[in-house]
């Protein structure tokens, strides 16, 4: 049993500190807003009052939250983790973040006597709540090691991709493909639809073929039911778009899907749209087209 303190217990963070206590750890968990402790305690986890109540004990401090300065906010402020966790204690961080954040993030943690993993997800609140997850991990090879025990009660595939700040480079790539995918995938259903195909019945026979994927497979009720409840919130993935955007540029590589894409998801932001699912990316396409949706017409 590890002592684990797990800060950010939202749509992701949730279901992943209860399988942490399902697992036998002893898990505190901190949340800006305190009723999403619930799930954690009914698992037999701690609510903490703060984050400095969170990490006094941890052995392990796990964090979860939305962006850059969030991460900066938790770790380095007068509250946070720097400030109040044990020496030696390992911190792994599962936010979706600027690798050059990262980077000085671990390069802060080391210089104070901590261990430092970036280990962003992929697989959305299905793949959280099925312990399911694909973890990309930044790190020291024997940190990675000390944290598996970790990572296998909350993930499926977990790889160590490099030194720190490798974590959020290839969850940047992840999410530029996952956004490519899913305006493909709306765009496909935006067309059949226009000719009046059995949208569910193409979409299931394309699904066994080459343009089969795990977008289209988690994706496509959403789409045919024109239900954006949030599973990744378009909020999010456009953060996570400006984050593969200026990354590329810093390196000079050209993406011009990515950019296309990006400027997509932002204009779903810029109309309202950002605390939908990213699926919702569908309304995009049928405003270009002049076939407003459901939700649309009932407003």
């Amino acid at each position: 049993m590890t002592d684990i303190a797990f800060i950010g217990l939202g749509i992701m963070g949730s279901p992943m500190a209860v399988h942490l206590a399902n697992a036998g750890h002893a898990v505190a968990g901190y949340n800006r807003t305190p009723d999403k402790t619930g799930p954690l305690v009914e698992a037999g986890g701690r609510a903490a009052d703060s984050v400095a109540d969170a990490v006094k004990d941890a052995d392990v401090v796990c964090v979860m939250v939305p962006d850059s300065p969030d991460v900066v906010d938790v770790l380095t402020g007068e509250d946070g983790v720097f400030a109040h966790a044990q020496p030696g204690a390992l911190v792994i961080d599962f936010s979706s973040i600027r690798p050059d954040v990262t980077a000085d993030l671990a390069s802060q943690a080391r210089d104070k006597g901590f261990r430092y993993l970036d280990a962003p997800v992929s697989g959305g609140e299905a793949g959280a709540k099925n312990a399911a997850l694909s973890i990309m991990v930044g790190g020291e090879g024997d940190d990675f090691q000390a944290a598996r025990p970790v990572f296998d009660a909350v993930g499926k595939t977990v790889v160590h991709v490099g030194p720190s700040g490798s974590g959020q480079t290839v969850k940047a790539a992840n999410q530029l493909i996952v956004a490519a995918n899913i305006q493909a995938l709306a765009e496909a259903v935006v067309f059949l639809e226009a000719y009046g195909v059995d949208t569910k019945a193409a979409l299931e026979v394309l699904g066994g073929g080459l343009a089969g994927s795990k977008v289209l497979d988690q994706k496509k009720e959403n789409m045919l039911a024109r239900s954006f409840e949030p599973g990744f919130r378009i909020e999010l993935h456009h953060k996570d778009l400006g984050i593969v955007t200026a990354a590329a540029r810093e390196a000079g590589v050209v993406i011009p899907l990515g950019s296309l894409v990006a400027q997509l998801m932002a204009s779903a932001q810029a109309v309202g749209d950002g605390g939908l699912d990213h699926s919702g990316l569908l309304r995009g396409v049928e405003r270009l087209s002049g076939r407003p949706s459901t939700s649309d017409k009932e407003n």
